[in-house]
């Protein structure tokens, strides 16, 4: 029996997925105050998420998901969606609030506009596009030359702005790559394979960068486990479910919950601080972002009509 999407559970799934990735980076956080280095986070979660994932299809016992096109796809994407991408975002978490990182990883769709213009022969930037990445670029560059990492002490916005821009320039060159090869393939089996493979090498680079991860505290340890559970593997597999089953809209919600959800779920939690460069960068940086949406929801009905 197939499974009745109503906008209630439409909604309760965009809340879940929310609350999953905007709390993602307060673990990561949790974990480097907890002496775990960045690297050592970045490979503990992936590890546990490919886990989870390669536990999933052998459940499903779905055979032949991974062919020689999952292989290729899976093994490019390992590098550019995982190991640089989280190496990057880790190192910016070791050095701002999870609130900081999380409003520059907003960016992700309109560097992902961006990048399809330049990759693809049939995306193209339009005049509100182009506004919406002036508008968020212009928020990063605030958030870094004002200076307030959200951190009380060791904070590098520099460093954090520099590397959470790298991860999202990174994550959308995946995004378009995958894109490019959509229908080829199958995504649970490019996941497992992404996973597998990026979570390997972001170990090699742990050990290599910061030794044997022994003597960590349990919290730091669980920080991982929630990471690569609730962090990664959670909201990955029903984002993929999700956006079968709803509008540009609704899927376009999700950019404005995390940011949110990653603000104060790091004020409550550790203490962090919402100060006025992240509020003016965040304004902008967001503005950026419901700019870009709005004409993304226009085209689209434009196209459906």
């Amino acid at each position: 029996m197939s499974l009745r999407i109503t906008n209630q559970r439409i909604w309760v799934i965009l809340g879940i997925i929310s609350l999953a990735w905007g709390t993602a980076p307060i673990a990561g956080r949790i974990g480097i105050v907890e002496g775990i280095g960045p690297s050592t986070m970045a490979a503990g979660g992936s590890l546990v998420a490919a886990v989870a994932v390669w536990l999933m299809i052998g459940l499903m016992r779905r055979r032949n998901l991974v062919g020689p096109a999952e292989l290729r796809i899976g093994l490019v994407l390992a590098f550019l969606a995982v190991l640089l991408p989280q190496q990057a975002r880790y190192l910016a978490l070791a050095n701002a609030s999870a609130g900081f990182v999380t409003l520059v990883n907003a960016l992700i769709p309109l560097g992902t506009a961006l990048i399809a213009h330049i990759m693809l022969a049939d995306e193209h930037l339009n005049p509100g596009t182009t506004f919406g990445l002036l508008l968020g670029l212009a928020g990063t560059a605030a958030l870094i030359l004002i200076g307030d990492s959200g951190i009380i002490e060791g904070g590098n916005p520099t460093t954090a702005g520099v590397m959470s821009l790298a991860a999202v320039v990174l994550i959308s060159v995946a995004g378009v790559y995958a894109k490019r090869y959509a229908g080829q393939y199958s995504v649970l089996g490019v996941t497992g394979v992404q996973l597998a493979v990026g979570s390997a090498a972001q170990w090699v680079v742990a050990l290599t960068i910061e030794g044997m991860p022994l003597g960590h505290s349990t919290t730091g340890l669980l920080a991982i486990l929630y990471l690569g559970t609730i962090g990664m593997f959670l909201p990955l597999s029903l984002y993929y479910f999700l956006i079968r089953h709803v509008t540009v809209v609704f899927s376009s919600v999700i950019s404005y919950l995390i940011p949110l959800v990653a603000v104060i779920a790091g004020v409550l939690v550790l203490d962090e601080q919402v100060q006025p460069g992240i509020l003016w960068g965040g304004a902008l940086v967001l503005s950026g972002v419901v700019v870009t949406d709005l004409v993304r929801i226009r085209e689209a009905r434009r196209t459906g009509a």
